[in-house]
């Protein structure tokens, strides 16, 4: 969960600044349970703790699925980030250049899958489901959901760094969850990252998500199959590789090429990981986020890195 200095934010906020919702927090850690059993465990009354599970709901922490239970339908609380970044307003001297680029999710150059696999475009279900031939349908440049239960897609991006140019990060967003039968919100999968053929690391994804509609997911999407996912940043820095501020792996920005004039973004389920869970992508007019899979590549022009070094010798001397 992405957030900002902004009253936005500010149910999270709120939702944070309790020792009892934080210990709420830290029992949906270990599993998923009902409202009586944090009640019982926390010992509080069942309304306090229905006022303590609303607060963290609203803010988007937990959600809560209605299940089956011994004397009817109970609700269920679930555990629904896994880490929180806050952005802080930037110094205006710390404003940075950049290049940009937004490959669509059917742009793939070369691609493995094995079923349960599919894709659609925002008007319709591009073939089959669960048949390979489709992802080389000439309709699939189009797509903006595709899946697949294992196996690889691979993207080529242009790269538009000029000599001038300096990079020091390569960030990349996209919205992904994993592919389960239907939906289901607790299906891990180890999901792996490369580029130019140099793997960046493994991000383990929790769930398959269909609780809700998509924000952006068409109406005539099925509603018991994926609906959105998590948008994710994969950021390569001069430091090493991070998924949303969390560290990934040693890979360095000059480990991968970055000065090659067209990348190679590989997105892959290995058959012999832990957690073999599927991956999907979703793209513009599916899903929580109206975007594809964004690439921006920062920079410093020559004359900045001039100054930059004048500024370090005159501060040793």
């Amino acid at each position: 969960m992405e957030l900002d200095i902004s009253k936005h934010s500010l149910p999270v906020f709120e939702a944070l600044a309790s020792n009892v919702r934080i210990n709420i927090i830290q029992l949906l850690a270990e599993r998923p349970r009902n409202m009586k059993e944090l009640a019982e465990a926390l010992g509080l009354s069942s309304a306090i703790m229905s006022m303590h599970i609303k607060k963290l709901e609203k803010a988007g922490i937990i959600r809560t699925d209605r299940v089956p239970g011994k004397g009817g339908v109970q609700k269920l609380c679930v555990l629904y980030v896994e880490n929180m970044e806050i952005i802080f307003p930037k110094k205006q001297e710390e404003h940075k250049e950049f290049h940009q680029t937004e490959i669509s999710v059917g742009h793939y150059t070369d691609l493995h899958a094995e079923p349960t696999c599919g894709l659609a475009t925002t008007e319709k279900i591009i073939g089959e489901f669960d048949d390979l031939r489709y992802f080389f349908d000439a309709d699939r440049v189009n797509a903006k959901i595709l899946w697949f239960y294992k196996g690889y897609i691979e993207y080529k991006i242009p790269n538009y760094l000029l000599a001038s140019q300096h990079p020091n990060e390569l960030e990349i967003s996209l919205e992904l969850s994993s592919e389960a039968p239907f939906t289901n919100s607790n299906w891990p999968s180890d999901i792996d990252f490369y580029l130019n053929n140099i793997h960046l690391g493994t991000w383990t994804s929790p769930g398959d998500y269909g609780d809700n509609r998509g924000k952006y997911t068409p109406s005539w999407w099925p509603s018991v199959v994926n609906q959105y996912g998590l948008l994710k940043k994969l950021r390569i820095a001069n430091d090493g590789t991070y998924m949303d501020g969390n560290r990934l792996s040693d890979i360095k920005l000059e480990d991968v090429g970055i000065r090659e004039k067209q990348w190679t973004f590989r997105i892959a389920v290995h058959e012999d990981s832990e957690h073999v869970g599927g991956v999907t992508l979703f793209g513009r007019g599916f899903g929580n986020y109206n975007q594809d899979i964004l690439f921006h590549l920062y920079f410093e022009k020559e004359n900045q890195n001039k100054e930059k070094l004048i500024e370090n010798i005159n501060s040793i001397k």
